[in-house]
């Protein structure tokens, strides 16, 4: 039996799942209807647009997410240092400790890639330029600060790879833990 479903956003956590776990080519509709739980119907109310609209809600959601949680830390915490490492807690905490994949980062990679790009390349732009800015109030030049910060963001997204290859979320802690003692 179809559930009942109020609004649109109440969906979306359901949709990013489904596409964590098939990808956006493999989320066929009897996928998203039996994940989600709502008649065909009810999916197309909430996003007419089909599976293209439902995956950018989605990206538009993961970034919301970091842009309150990790990137806005980094620009507006009185000290550097605090916003640098509230963004290492709360990348730990969405991701679920190494149990969850990055989403954006499997829509970089996949075929997806040409449809959502500028999303994509928006989100790991805006986590770079903020944790740079972070890092260069924290004392770092410009130039070492936009380096280690594309080595934090590289490492956070290989060390969730590594972690789920390897069925080990611990190392996924772990690279954090290494991340973090690099940007102090």
């Amino acid at each position: 039996m179809a559930k009942l479903i109020a609004e649109r956003a109440d969906v979306i956590p359901q949709l990013a799942e489904i596409f964590r776990t098939y990808g956006f080519e493999g989320a066929s509709l009897a996928r998203i209807t039996e994940g989600t739980k709502l008649g065909k119907g009810s999916i197309y109310h909430f996003f007419p647009g089909g599976k293209e609209e439902m995956a950018a809600a989605v990206l538009s959601e993961i970034d919301g997410w970091f842009s309150v949680n990790a990137f806005l830390p980094l620009r507006e915490e009185a000290l550097a240092a605090q916003g640098i490492s509230r963004m290492f807690d709360e990348v730990q905490r969405y991701f679920l400790s190494g149990r969850k994949v990055c989403l954006v980062g499997v829509f970089a990679l996949g075929n997806e890639r040409d449809r959502f790009g500028a999303a994509v390349k928006a989100y790991f732009k805006e986590w770079v330029e903020a944790l740079t800015a972070a890092l260069v109030r924290n004392g770092r030049d410009a130039a070492s600060a936009t380096d280690l910060a594309e080595e934090v963001v590289a490492g956070i997204q290989g060390g969730l790879v590594l972690a789920r290859a390897l069925n080990q979320p611990k190392v996924f802690v772990r690279m954090l833990d290494r991340l973090k003692l690099r940007c102090a």
